[in-house]
Formats: structure tokens, C-alpha cells, sequence
């Protein structure tokens, strides 16, 4: 079932350095991508009582997938949408209507080990339904599983929120802490900003090409330049922490 890596094949020096540069890029994005879930989980809107272990989940991640890399198998990572949603599966959540929209609050989220060692034991389970009968699940139904998540998710995100205000009224606004301390002309403006990185992202990853896929980590890391040094001269950074903030 398991092979180890036959080390002593003959493989060029130039393949060496490919992989080399691809394991690096490869690494950077399951670095950005690993501490991105760890932060969106560890919202201070979350209410988490436990710490948090970036450091701890960079090393133990690191050690897993030096093991697997030796038998051949694909790494592990954090990974976004599940962790956010696992927290809420676990959560309390309370519903206020203020001004006649509906806002969600998190009041207690029961942390535990269980169902995550759980869910990843059926994982592991789910081995012996290969390939009969999971090969008789449509690709189109799964695609949709994978849409409904995208979809049932984009309330909880500020920028989703913002490209609403948009085509909304300002007199309909919902009371957002943001729309309180930020003018409109720049809610717009930083909207109209994360969106145009967006779709910078996504002609990169959806480009046909598979070597211009590999700069996708390089654009992830250029955002926080833009943040920490372009954006301050185009908004002011009072409104910056309003727009970047929770409350």
C-alpha cells in the first residue's frame, strides 16, 4: 500500500532545483493558507477560551508532511471553508434584530478535540469505499456541495457585506460598525480595491496555465505590501482599522 521514494533513480540536477523552487511555493501557500484558517478561527468574535498554536501547527503540520513526502503521498494543511465552519457547528449562537436586519452572535463554542478526531477517523474509513461506491457519486454533485458551501458562507464575510451596500441605499444601510465611522465614497473605494485583487487572484488561479498558477503564493504575499504601504496613502488609517476591524 505504502512506497518509499526511491532516492537513488536518477534525477537531473536540473529536476532537483524544480522541485526545489515548486516544494517552496508549494510551502508558502500551505503556510499562508494554514495561519489564514488559524486566524478566521481564532476571532476574537469567536470566543474561543483555549490559545491558540500557530507555531505549534506550522511544526507539527511541517513534520506530518516530510513523512508523507518520503511515501509518496499528497501533504495535509489547514484548510478554509471547514475550520470556520466547524467552529460554528460547535457553537451557541444568538439571533438580535436591530433596525430591522438580522445580526448573529457567538455566545459559547464548546471546544473540543472529539469531533475532529472523529470526522477525520471516517475520513481514514472512507478508504475502503474506493472505489465502488463512492465512483457512483456525480462530479456535478459534488460540485454543487461545494457551491452551497461557498454560497451559505458569504454572510460572514465584511467584503461580501460592503459589495452589498453598493446597490443598496445608504438610508438602508444595516447598522454594520463600519458604516458608523466610514464614509460611503470610502467603503466603496476599499471594496473597489479588494475586488480588483480578487479577480487578480482569480485569473491566476483559473488561468489555463499551469506555470502561472505558480506565482498564485507570490500575489498572496504582495497584498500585505499593499496593505501596510499602498492603501494608507489612498485611505486614511483611521478608516482602515474601521473597514479591517470587528466591531
Amino acid at each position: 500500500m505504502f512506497q518509499l521514494v526511491d532516492f537513488h533513480d536518477s534525477i537531473s540536477a536540473t529536476s532537483v532545483g524544480a522541485s526545489i523552487g515548486l516544494g517552496f511555493v508549494m510551502s508558502m501557500l500551505f503556510f499562508m493558507e494554514g495561519n489564514i484558517s488559524e486566524s478566521v478561527v481564532c476571532n476574537p468574535a469567536n470566543k474561543l477560551k483555549k490559545g491558540s498554536s500557530f507555531h505549534l501547527d506550522m511544526f507539527v503540520t511541517g513534520v506530518i508532511n516530510a513523512i508523507l513526502s518520503v511515501f509518496c503521498l499528497p501533504w495535509v494543511h489547514g484548510s478554509l471553508p471547514h475550520s470556520p465552519l466547524h467552529v460554528r457547528a460547535l457553537a451557541d449562537i444568538e439571533e438580535h434584530i436591530e433596525n430591522g436586519h438580522l445580526t448573529e452572535k457567538i455566545v459559547f463554542v464548546r471546544e473540543t478535540r472529539l469531533t475532529t478526531l472523529l470526522s477525520h477517523i471516517l475520513i481514514g474509513v472512507s478508504i475502503i469505499l474506493i472505489p465502488y461506491p463512492l465512483n457512483m457519486i456525480p462530479i456535478p454533485v459534488l460540485y454543487g456541495l461545494f457551491i452551497f458551501l461557498a454560497i451559505t458562507s458569504l454572510g460572514e464575510f465584511q467584503m461580501w457585506e460592503r459589495l452589498v451596500l453598493i446597490f443598496t441605499e445608504q438610508s438602508l444601510y444595516p447598522p454594520y460598525h463600519y458604516v458608523r465611522r466610514v464614509p460611503q465614497k470610502i467603503i466603496h473605494c476599499f471594496t473597489m480595491i479588494q475586488i480588483l485583487q480578487l479577480v487578480a487572484l482569480c485569473l491566476i488561479s483559473f488561468g489555463g496555465s499551469a506555470y502561472l498558477k505558480m506565482f498564485f503564493p507570490f500575489v498572496i504575499i504582495l497584498l500585505m505590501p499593499i496593505r501596510e504601504k499602498i492603501l494608507p496613502k489612498i485611505i486614511s488609517e483611521r478608516h482602515l482599522d474601521a473597514l479591517d476591524g470587528e466591531h
